[in-house]
């Protein structure tokens, strides 16, 4: 597999005889990790690439820089909200990239640190082992982007720590520690910053040490809890897009541009 062609994600091996793919999402802008065109395009595309390598075993999934994700580019944003084939195709891809995350039979995990905002909190959260820095900032956006809470949240985040508490925190748009979403049952767990990435490795090691068929196997049954709610993610994800076509995402843009509290 040549992974050589990913621009966005930082791809190396790593672990028993290079079995574990270490990826790592680029800080393009020299901070955070931001999807643009290309990167969201890239992060739904990885995991089919991960699924068809039979030398992968397990894959580690970190963000670059100051934090593990921070959310789509205002520019992908924009160009969504004004043109309906861009918006089509992001779409696609986001709904792809929870179907990848989820099919992959390959187990993932992921390493959160920081803020893990938009497409890369996707994959974050779907990981099958979540680790995060007691710090980390997880954040959905949507909705203080104007915008229904799509993407992973409403195949997920229910199943994870409850409709309470999801509903609290996608529709009030709430930060979530790290050390919080391990309370509440949002992540596997959380420590402390500078165990995070040894950790990660660590689990993932152990993952690929494993028997394959039993692992995997019992990540597709487990999986089987959210393909059940895959009504319920199409019909949030369909709203998501709908949104961008709204009045709502036009005052959520600019609030974010002059770092301003929204007046929807």
């Amino acid at each position: 597999m040549d992974y050589s062609r990913y621009e966005t994600l930082s791809i190396t091996r790593r672990g028993p005889h290079d079995s574990v793919l270490d990826i790592q999402m680029r800080a393009l802008n020299g901070k955070l990790p931001t999807a643009g065109h290309e990167g969201h395009r890239e992060l739904a595309q990885i995991w089919r690439d991960v699924g068809d390598d039979e030398s992968v075993r397990c894959a580690v999934l970190r963000g670059e820089g100051l934090g593990f994700s921070g959310g789509g580019d205002l520019a992908l944003v924009e160009n969504m909200a004004s043109d309906f084939e861009v918006r089509t195709r992001v779409w696609k891809e986001a709904r792809d990239l929870v179907y990848n995350v989820i099919n992959c039979d390959k187990p993932i995990v992921s390493a959160l640190h920081g803020p893990a905002v938009g497409a890369g909190l996707v994959a974050g959260l779907l990981a099958d082992i979540s680790i995060a820095a007691r710090t980390a900032k997880i954040v959905d956006g949507h909705t203080r982007l104007g915008v229904a809470a799509g993407d992973h949240a409403a195949i997920v985040w229910p199943l994870l720590c409850g409709m309470a508490k999801a509903k609290y925190y996608l529709m009030l748009c709430e930060s979530v520690t790290g050390e919080e979403a391990d309370r509440i049952g949002l992540v596997s767990m959380a420590v402390d910053a500078e165990d995070l990435l040894p950790k990660a490795y660590e689990v993932a090691d152990r993952l690929a040490n494993g028997s394959q068929s039993a692992i995997r196997w019992t990540k597709y049954s487990l999986n089987n809890w959210l393909r059940q709610a895959g009504p319920a993610f199409d019909t949030s994800l369909a709203l998501e897009f709908m949104g961008f076509a709204g009045p709502d995402v036009k005052e959520g843009i600019a609030s974010l541009r002059e770092r301003r509290t929204p007046n929807f």
